[in-house]
């Protein structure tokens, strides 16, 4: 592995996807819900930084091109498990969780089936601004389980904000998941004509 700062950047949110999840077992709520909000806001801000670091610095490897879009679909795809499994599995929540789901693994199977012709699904600003929804939608998802302890205390500091938190966060998961669909389907018909080609 090449020690470059970027590339650890990467690794440590590829790291701290797990985290997240994890964070639920060895605490109580709400500390479980402050240290998976704060974990998953660090590590979508390392996701701009390393990208960005890379190109400045003239650091860009091919392990890194390889872990950064591994590191994302890892942390998009656990948090949403987690958010899924503390929820009321409400079709609003489930339904746009799926897509998101199935359009990461479907586009990394694809990018794996092409190989050396995976070139072909290099990720487009549509995408980027699909990471984006996604990690968004995503961090309000988690603070409304924040805002839910506190808004049931004696001083009600947050009353309501848990009920706000969870509407923008459905908002922006179905908006991240129409994004995601998407994309997911121009990936697709970039990739059709290897997959007639195939023998």
């Amino acid at each position: 592995m090449t020690y470059t700062v970027p590339n650890i950047l990467t690794v440590l949110r590829l790291l701290a996807a797990p985290g997240v999840a994890v964070s639920f077992l060895y605490f109580h709520r709400p500390y479980a819900d402050w240290f998976a909000l704060i974990l998953f806001l660090s590590a979508a801000v390392t996701d701009w930084f390393d990208g960005y670091l890379a190109r400045s610095l003239g650091q860009e490897t091919r392990l890194g091109a390889m872990l950064d879009p591994i590191a994302d679909k890892a942390m998009v795809i656990i948090a949403l498990m987690v958010i899924v499994g503390y929820s009321s599995y409400s079709p609003w929540l489930v339904l746009p969780a799926t897509v998101i789901s199935f359009r990461e693994v479907f586009v990394s199977g694809l990018r794996e089936f092409l190989g050396s012709a995976s070139a072909t699904l290099k990720v487009t600003k549509l995408a980027k601004w699909k990471t984006t929804a996604q990690m968004v939608a995503i961090a309000v998802l988690f603070s409304q389980g924040v805002f839910e302890h506190y808004a049931h205390g004696q001083l009600g500091l947050f009353y309501g904000a848990e009920l706000w938190a969870g509407r923008l966060g459905l908002v922006l998961l179905w908006l991240a998941a129409i994004l995601t669909f998407i994309t997911g389907w121009e990936y697709f018909t970039k990739a059709l004509p290897h997959l007639k080609d195939d023998r």
